[in-house]
């Protein structure tokens, strides 16, 4: 299996900062296309566990849009294969006092690339 082959690896960071720039200007409809619409994905969030792309959709549709920019942090996309990759990040928000972390797992569909796991967790930022 090949890991990070270039056009595979572009495909996927492509994907992802399409994603970012949704996140933080909630931009729904993109957010809800970037996830896979099946019942088997799943996203953990800071406080709710959401199973199943209709979880997800309502989730996203009912969020607030204040406090979303961040920056990001040692991002790391690894592609193995041509249909399967992950994305990690850590990220700090505008004025935030904790460390956040996301993990996304990610696959190419016959409509495109797709998150079909994802995890954001909180952490206390370490002290060095």
């Amino acid at each position: 299996m090949k890991i990070n082959d270039p056009k595979v690896l572009a495909e996927v960071m492509a994907a992802f900062e399409r994603y970012e720039k949704a996140l933080v200007t909630n931009d729904v409809a993109v957010l809800d296309e970037l996830f896979f619409d099946d019942p088997n994905t799943i996203r953990y969030g800071v406080g709710e566990n959401l199973y199943g792309y209709d979880e997800i959709k309502a989730f996203r549709a009912a969020r607030s849009p204040a406090g979303l920019v961040r920056k990001l942090d040692r991002t790391r996309i690894t592609t193995y294969g041509d249909d399967f990759a992950t994305a990690n990040t850590l990220f700090v928000r505008e004025g935030g006092t904790k460390l956040g972390r996301q993990s996304q797992t990610w696959v190419r569909t016959a409509a495109g690339w797709r998150v079909v796991s994802a995890h954001v967790s909180l952490i206390d930022k370490p002290a060095s």
